[in-house]
């Protein structure tokens, strides 16, 4: 019988993309705009308490492209917590003029194919294990979001792969991933049994184009190459404040 890979998770997350109903928020009066704009802001500011406390985070980025056009990020201890925020945000004013878009539900996920010797130290102690599962999010200019999936076919099965080929595939292609550190920061979620593909994979980075040097290193990689198999990709550019009264001012 294969192994599988057993993982440590972290915080659950919620990636809802909206696009804006642009003919129906230009006929409001500007009034009303203001009041819900506002009330959004409000919104986020009462979001980011839990990024002050250490017990949640969030991200918040417009979304270039016609798929959306933002997407909020929103990582909490609890599935409760997270349907108790998009329940609240649909209760806005603002919500009325969006259209969700796109959704993704996973938890951020450590896999042991990437842990170190074995030891008797809960896991779950280890700052460095800890710093992964509860992320801190940048607030970097870009990010850069895709679900991912491994491939289940004929001469290229992932699942029938022994564990240690396994771990020396993802050692490998890990190292990719390290040689951007500082450039690039990833969050890596679990979804199997939650959305409708395996993995959700989030980038941040300051410079746009680290996100397609990366990514097409990667696909020399072999598990990449031979065992990969990619949703849509979203990139955009960081909403505060004051750029998020700009996009919403007609």
């Amino acid at each position: 019988m294969i192994e599988a890979a057993q993982t440590l998770d972290g915080w659950y997350v919620l990636h809802d993309f909206r696009s804006i109903d642009w003919a129906s928020w230009k006929l409001v009066s500007e009034e009303e705009r203001q009041a819900a704009v506002e009330e959004f802001i409000k919104y986020l500011e009462k979001i980011n308490e839990a990024d002050l406390a250490k017990t949640g985070s969030h991200a918040f980025y417009s979304i270039v492209g016609q798929k959306a056009d933002f997407v909020l990020m929103t990582l909490r201890e609890t599935m409760e917590e997270l349907q108790e925020l998009e329940t609240e945000f649909n209760k806005l004013a603002i919500a009325d003029f969006t259209i969700p878009s796109f959704s993704y539900v996973s938890v951020v996920e450590l896999s042991n194919y990437l842990a170190g010797k074995d030891s008797d130290e809960d896991p779950y102690q280890n700052p460095h294990v800890r710093s992964r599962l509860y992320p801190e999010l940048p607030r970097w200019n870009h990010i850069c979001f895709y679900p991912m999936d491994k491939r289940r076919q004929e001469g290229a099965n992932w699942y029938m792969l022994p564990m240690d080929e396994r771990k020396e595939l993802m050692r490998s292609h890990g190292l990719i991933g390290r040689s951007y550190a500082g450039k690039v920061k990833q969050i890596i979620s679990g979804s199997v049994g939650f959305d409708d593909h395996e993995w959700g994979v989030t980038l941040f980075a300051e410079d746009v184009l680290q996100f397609k040097k990366l990514i097409y290193e990667m696909r020399f990689d072999e598990v990449s190459a031979r065992y990969a198999e990619f949703g849509a990709f979203f990139v955009g550019n960081i909403l505060d404040n004051e750029k998020l009264v700009k996009l919403l001012t007609v």
